[in-house]
């Protein structure tokens, strides 16, 4: 295999551009990452991006990261997303001892995998935890080393276990692959199949304490730096938006140049047309503008950000708006190419059949929520700010 001649996460992902090509029709498929392109995926490092320097990671900046996302999505939105839920959950080894983070992160292709918290609750026992449970959508489980269980906490006495702000805590325990029970079949959808979001269940696991965090809090982080001062959340949100723009620039692109030779029957060419020429205008100012918000917002946010001081709700606030904006504009550009290509993209194979799907699956996950709009108007309306902003 060639090697990689860039530094850049993003000049890499580019390199990857054929590769990515060639394989998604067998991703599609197989509804896997398939090889060799998961082991060049480990090798350009793409997984690694929010993972700290510490464990082993690159921690780059949340623009680098976002850009990288977003290429890789141009070519395969199920690949991307992989690597957008690959990057999120190590973010969790800054919750973690550095000790323990090595040893789930420190193998070269360590992939950790887990679905939304759910109904399930663990038990807190001598030592850590005892947790039965089944949980869906993790995305990326085919390729995991380790996974990841979200739930609510019962102590000995019975009660629920609270956190600082008096609510339910929900934890996250870490646990080999090899523990969980992948349920097949259980990721039949229209988009983004790829990404392999099976469900999985485990039957009285006991989980250690040291290898158990949360996500909510983020004072809790045991890693310096302006990358781990941004929310688990807000990433989370950066790397969907990256999705997105990626799957609604390839569709845009992919639209202009089948405008410029296409003429529908018994009308004039497409590249012609006055109102053909107004809706590409648009559609360009509003997916570069929101992406340019989004970029913009994320460096003011990163240039204030402080070593050990998560960055403030004014901020958070910021940036759950840039990311939905970015998400929503996305979903609305992707349209509309959908819509002028005509029949030219209701066929499997084209080169806006699969992306609209997949940019469709991605319009109803939690982070394209539109409520997400009323949360950051209600606090810039001086109301008390919502828990996943």
């Amino acid at each position: 295999m060639d090697q990689f001649t860039h530094t850049d996460p993003v000049a890499r992902a580019q390199e990857l551009s054929a590769e990515l090509a060639a394989a998604s029709d067998e991703i599609e498929r197989s509804q896997r990452v398939v090889e060799p392109l998961l082991t060049r995926l480990h090798e350009a490092r793409l997984f690694r991006m929010l993972l700290p320097r510490s464990t082993g990671g690159d921690a780059v900046e949340p623009t680098v990261y976002m850009r990288a996302i977003e290429e890789v999505a141009r070519h395969d939105g199920s690949v991307a997303w992989c690597l957008f839920t690959g990057n999120s959950s190590a973010l969790m080894a800054a919750n973690l001892p550095v000790e323990v983070a090595r040893e789930i992160w420190g193998e070269p292709r360590a992939v950790v995998a887990w679905g939304p918290p759910n109904a399930t609750k663990a038990h807190a026992v001598p030592g850590g935890y005892r947790v039965s449970g089944r949980w869906q959508f993790a995305s990326g489980c085919r390729h995991a080393s380790w996974m990841g269980a979200h739930c609510q906490v019962i102590e000995p006495d019975g009660s629920l276990r609270l956190n600082r702000a008096g609510q339910p805590t929900v934890r996250c325990l870490l646990f080999l692959a090899e523990h969980a029970k992948l349920i097949d079949g259980s990721w039949d959808v229209i988009g983004l199949r790829g990404t392999a979001s099976d469900a999985y269940s485990v039957t009285d696991l006991f989980v250690p304490e040291a290898f158990s965090s949360t996500r909510e809090d983020p004072t809790l982080r045991l890693e310096p730096g302006p990358l781990y001062a941004f929310t688990h959340q807000g990433l989370y949100a950066v790397g969907a938006a990256g999705v997105a723009l990626g799957l609604a620039r390839a569709m845009l692109d992919a639209f202009v140049t089948l405008a410029r030779r296409k003429t529908p029957r018994a009308l004039a060419p497409l590249a012609g047309n006055a109102a053909v020429q107004a809706n590409v205008a648009r559609a360009e100012a509003k997916l570069g503008s929101a992406r340019a918000y989004l970029l913009d917002t994320l460096q003011t946010i990163w240039s204030e950000a402080g070593e050990t001081t998560p960055i403030d709700v004014p901020a958070r606030v910021r940036l759950r708006l840039a990311t939905t904006l970015a998400i929503d504009a996305s979903i609305d550009v992707a349209e509309a190419a959908y819509r002028g290509a005509g029949a030219d993209a209701i066929f499997a194979g084209s080169a806006f059949e699969r992306r609209f799907r997949d940019i469709y699956t991605l319009s109803q996950q939690t982070q394209a929520r539109a409520a997400h709009f009323e949360a950051v108007g209600a606090v810039m309306l001086g109301n008390e700010p919502e828990i996943f902003l």
